[in-house]
């Protein structure tokens, strides 16, 4: 039943591989409201990352809708490119363009998608970049950064499209130790802020300090869900536990 409430909800969502013999993701009922955050756990091969890419069709779901601002975006007729727009996505890899500068990555989008000058666009990069005290790397290359440098870089890029959600695929797993903190404090700044977020991650501290509501995903579906205290304090479902167990 659609959820008229929710900024994102996908209903029946389905991914399989191999006709049906790999269920990717197993007829996923979920409904995320706009500010809230959604933290999804779960083992490696849970289909965790496989629902997030789903949610812009970057995965290419079998079966099910995606309703996003109202609209199934799952609808062959619908353009999803200008849904997309207003999605921003942040990768385990940054995905910067390397032969751009800081300034060049985060302005080409506006430019070309949403109409802005150069002169709009170049304001609002550095407004972002100010922000996350990288306003003095606006003229570096990607491969003059560091890796915590890199993915801040690539989450205030998404910013620069004014997204009304924030997807966020494993953002600190490629990053050393010390590096994921940087990273970790902008994403909490973002949910403080209102912005919509469903992230995918295995930094439990994370899950638990900012979360509105974590989900654990298991074999393709949702084996639980609720608040961050509930999942980590009295798991019901055992393999909720279970995951808990060998990773905390």
């Amino acid at each position: 039943m659609r959820d008229n409430s929710a900024i994102i909800q996908t209903i029946g969502l389905k991914k399989y591989y191999n006709g049906e013999s790999i269920k990717a993701i197993d007829n996923v009922d979920l409904s995320i409201s706009r500010g809230e955050v959604v933290v999804i756990i779960g083992p490696s091969g849970s289909g965790k990352s496989t629902y997030l890419r789903s949610l812009n069709l970057l995965e290419l779901p079998t079966d099910g809708s995606i309703i996003f601002n109202g609209v199934d975006i799952a609808d062959k007729n619908v353009d999803i490119n200008v849904h997309r727009q207003k999605m921003g996505m942040v990768f385990q890899h940054f995905n910067l363009f390397p032969h751009m500068t800081v300034l060049g990555n985060m302005t080409l989008a506006p430019m070309k998608l949403l109409g802005k000058t150069r002169e709009e666009a170049e304001a609002k990069a550095m407004e972002l970049l100010r922000r996350v005290g990288l306003e003095n790397r606006a003229d570096a290359y990607p491969s003059q950064l560091s890796g915590g440098q890199k993915q801040r870089i690539a989450i205030v890029r998404a910013l620069c499209m004014e997204p009304d959600v924030m997807l966020f695929d494993e953002p600190t797993s490629a990053l050393d130790p010390e590096m994921v903190g940087e990273v970790l404090e902008l994403m909490k700044q973002l949910a403080d802020e209102g912005m919509t977020m469903v992230v995918v991650t295995h930094e439990m501290g994370f899950a638990r300090e900012v979360a509105d509501r974590v989900i654990f995903m298991c074999d393709g579906k949702i084996a639980e869900e609720g608040t961050p205290e509930e999942i980590f304090t009295a798991p019901q479902n055992p393999r909720t536990k279970q995951f808990l167990d060998s990773i905390l």
